[in-house]
């Protein structure tokens, strides 16, 4: 069983130096993976995790903020001109080119298909991909997609921005956008009790958090925090777990994975992983277990692609863990993982007619995985 209250104070010290000395560099990997090879909650974690200790929201947006978004379209103006649902388009591909993430909101699934630049909708999962409609094409490569129920927030990855739209009669309007969103924003989650959106800049170790007005839409940039340990590290995402938040591991640097702390970003301990695993792509907390999704080893090279299961962090580098990539066939880089409706979906590329996944985790591990696209 994990024991993540009960740190040993000798390894605790360790890790703390360890987090403090790990090296800055200039070298970059872009896109889903390095440009020379090729996203929870939002894994929804923020419905599901232990609230204790949790602070509350900070002061209103309205009231103390660094930006306001800048409003693209005016639902309320003298201007606004409704469509119809039916004539939203289509979305025109048959398949899917490197899917980062799914999510469900109400009762809408939401696709972000990242290397067709789009945002798909529908609802259900069972229709052909053509019969979804198109949310957004206005992004480039972008990620994640986020919802509090009333504004839904987009990442446009290489455009360094987040879009946000409002759904009125069915239909999304992109109403507002925040440029100058760090370099690459890669992830972005809705915790509910801190009633604010986390958007992740994936390059420089900036977290951007935004929030709106109970009873009002419009978007604001309340601060921005930063982890000085991965100013130059690319980081594809962080699980945010009570009051803590997690950091996988990234490249360039020496590989860890980070444990914060959530109000301060002060980091609480490192966890090294071995070099074949060092870019991560994301960390799921499940029965006990931690789940673990790598894109690369540390020269970038996808050939190292896999999923985990550990029960302690800390033993990854002395090989406690578990492969479970070969439930989902294995051979295809696994991405960002999902949960919904108390099941789990996993996003996948490399491997065409597996792109995305349904599945269980229990006591036991992993089971009932389907393929559903």
């Amino acid at each position: 069983m994990i024991k993540k209250n009960l740190i040993n104070k000798k390894h605790l010290l360790s890790s703390f130096i360890f987090a403090l000395s790990l090296p800055l560099t200039t070298f970059l990997l872009t896109a889903c993976a390095p440009k020379t090879a090729s996203t929870s909650a939002d894994t929804e974690p923020a419905a599901s995790a232990d609230t204790a200790g949790r602070n509350a929201p900070a002061k209103l947006p309205s009231a103390e903020h660094l930006r306001a978004f800048d409003l693209v379209l005016d639902m309320e103006g003298a201007d606004f001109s409704p469509v119809s649902a039916e004539s939203v388009p289509q979305n025109p591909f048959p398949d899917l080119s490197v899917p980062t993430y799914v999510t469900k909101t109400d009762d809408t699934w939401f696709l972000v298909d990242c290397y067709h630049n789009q945002v798909i909708y529908h609802d259900n999962l069972s229709d052909p991909l053509t019969d979804w409609q198109v949310l957004t094409d206005e992004i480039d490569k972008g990620h994640t997609i986020a919802s509090d129920g009333t504004v839904y927030l987009v990442d446009d990855t290489e455009g360094n921005r987040i879009l946000v739209f409002e759904k009125r009669e069915g239909v999304f309007y992109h109403t507002q956008t925040l440029d100058e969103v760090g370099n690459r924003p890669h992830y972005i989650v809705y915790d509910a009790p801190t009633d604010t959106f986390y958007v992740w800049s994936s390059m420089n170790g900036e977290m951007y958090l935004c929030r709106h007005d109970p009873g009002d839409t419009r978007m604001y940039l309340t601060e921005i925090r930063k982890t000085e340990a991965l100013a130059d590290t690319y980081v594809r995402s962080f699980t945010i777990d009570g009051s803590d938040i997690y950091f996988v591991s990234g490249i360039p640097g020496s590989p860890a994975i980070l444990r914060a702390d959530l109000s301060t970003f002060e980091v609480r301990e490192a966890y090294p992983v071995p070099d074949v695993m060092a870019g991560m792509v994301q960390l799921t907390i499940a029965d006990d277990s931690y789940y673990i999704t790598v894109s690369t080893d540390i020269a970038g090279n996808q050939e190292a692609a896999t999923m985990i299961r550990t029960e302690d962090l800390s033993q990854l580098t002395e090989g406690s863990y578990e492969d479970v990539y070969a439930n989902f066939i294995g051979g295809g880089t696994p991405y960002y993982i999902t949960h919904i409706d108390n099941s789990y979906y996993l996003t996948e590329h490399r491997i065409p007619g597996h792109a995305l996944w349904k599945f269980d985790i229990t006591e036991s591990g992993i089971s009932n995985v389907e393929a559903v696209y």
